[in-house]
């Protein structure tokens, strides 16, 4: 079975960076798209950067030219690397794995939550000032 584990995660400072991290394993295809999302406390999990099996990537508008997501060559890592931290990333991150589907999605559905099966059980960043 599919297994996405996150590290990474922990107290840092504004305007620091950081890179989380998505072990990935159990997959016996490739799924069309990984992804990450975050919540905060009191919000909605929310889509902020996911990356299709060719290597494209979309980003939220808020979080667009400071978060980067990419993945080894394996595509047995996914990283989500924030830089500068603002105050606002503060949420608890989840690295998200597409089931199998029949064809790519939409790209306007790559941040939208239902179109991913697989969650892991999240890492928590905290940005202080």
């Amino acid at each position: 079975q599919v297994q996405l584990v996150e590290s990474g995660g922990g107290s840092v400072q504004v305007g620091r960076s950081l890179t989380l991290s998505c072990a990935i394993s159990g997959y016996t295809f490739t799924p069309y798209l990984m992804g990450w999302f975050r919540q905060a406390p009191g919000k909605e999990r929310e889509g902020v950067a996911a990356i299709d099996n060719h290597g494209a990537t979309k980003y939220a508008a808020s979080v667009k030219g400071r978060f980067t997501i990419f993945r080894n060559n394996a595509k047995t890592t996914l990283y989500l690397r924030i830089d500068p931290l603002e105050p606002e990333d503060t949420a608890v991150y989840y690295c998200a794995g597409q089931g199998l589907r029949v064809r790519a999605p939409r790209e306007y559905l790559w941040l939208v939550k239902q179109e991913y099966n697989y969650w892991g059980q999240g890492t928590q960043v905290t940005v202080s000032s």
